[in-house]
């Protein structure tokens, strides 16, 4: 038996569908759908139940026998809202929760997969460098990212980064994020506002040696990420902190300029003074160091901005099939 939390949420449906891709279905999806439209999500796949995530954490308090047979554990869910001010919920539901799935799973012998964050590298003024002895110099700027580091800090702490597996997600879009609402990709938006105004708004520069719209990400397709959690799976061997980008920066023009092509049109672009909030916290580059992940022997390659974007628009947005 596999479990994935936020199984029914972006990257952790993905990774049920490319299980799923394998002839695997012995499946238990944890999430907390709520009220959410995220159930969507799951229509397509193939599992064997389903549980709250409140559920999972009695039975890990309770030792129970339902936890039999587990050979790994996928953890995805966690609230990433990175504008989230409730400190005591994300230290609770993305910390500690972390905590009891990881120990769960070591107890029972399981392989244990977890989701970290680029978040955890803050402005990046220390570098993405996914060596965990540089962990202790990482300055988060929201404590979506700091509930993240806590977690990688308490692996190292505990010396159990040679036992389970971690992702440093950098800036993941993708089929199945269209119920994240603001914290959807900037290629699922831009396809919206294209579709109702003709135009993609971006942020402005506020800095000088910056143009508008020229604020770096490392963007990777969920699907490349699915793969990588998949070969992870099967390498028990390999272990520690990864980063899981591409390892190539591009402008969010860039990215903008990739959905109009994929849908044939000429780009047009409007620049916005970026939100107060967001001032002194705003990253400007990111890229993703993907030497250490390679020279572990994953043979994943990366869909570029302009395939992966393509694949996304024409096949399930385009399409109105934004499931895999």
């Amino acid at each position: 038996m596999y479990i994935v939390t936020g199984g029914a949420g972006f990257i952790g449906s993905a990774v049920i569908w490319r299980l799923n891709q394998a002839g695997i279905d012995d499946i238990v999806v944890v999430d907390n759908l709520a009220s959410t439209e995220k159930w969507r999500n799951l229509v397509p796949l193939r599992y064997a139940d389903y549980w709250h995530r409140d559920h999972l954490r009695r039975l890990i308090r309770e030792k129970s026998a339902e936890l039999g047979g587990l050979a790994g554990v996928i953890h995805m869910g966690a609230c990433s809202s990175t504008t989230e001010h409730d400190a005591d919920f994300l230290m609770d539901n993305n910390f500690h929760y972390t905590i009891e799935l990881c120990q769960a799973a070591l107890e029972a012998g399981a392989r244990f997969i977890y989701a970290s964050s680029a978040a955890t590298y803050g402005d990046g003024g220390n570098g993405f460098d996914d060596d965990e002895s540089r962990l202790h110099t990482l300055r988060p700027l929201n404590m979506y990212g700091y509930s993240k580091l806590l977690f990688d800090l308490w692996v190292q702490r505990h010396g159990l980064a040679r036992s389970i597996a971690g992702l440093k997600f950098f800036n993941v879009y993708g089929p199945n994020e269209y119920h994240k609402g603001d914290m959807r990709s900037v290629a699922c938006k831009a396809f919206y506002s294209i579709r109702e105004r003709g135009e993609i708004s971006l942020f402005a520069s506020d800095r000088p040696d910056c143009p508008d719209g020229g604020q770096m990400r490392d963007f990777v397709y969920v699907k490349d990420c699915a793969e990588v959690i998949f070969w992870l799976l099967g390498q028990p061997e390999v272990n520690g902190l990864f980063n899981m980008g591409t390892g190539q920066a591009r402008t969010w023009n860039d990215l903008a300029a990739a959905v109009f092509a994929a849908l044939d049109l000429q780009a047009v672009i409007r620049y916005v003074d970026m939100p107060a909030p967001l001032r002194g916290k705003y990253q400007y580059f990111t890229q993703a160091p993907m030497a250490k992940l390679a020279a572990a022997g994953c043979p994943a390659s990366f869909h570029s901005v302009e395939d992966g974007v393509a694949d996304y628009v024409r096949n399930y947005l385009a399409a109105e099939a934004p499931y895999l």
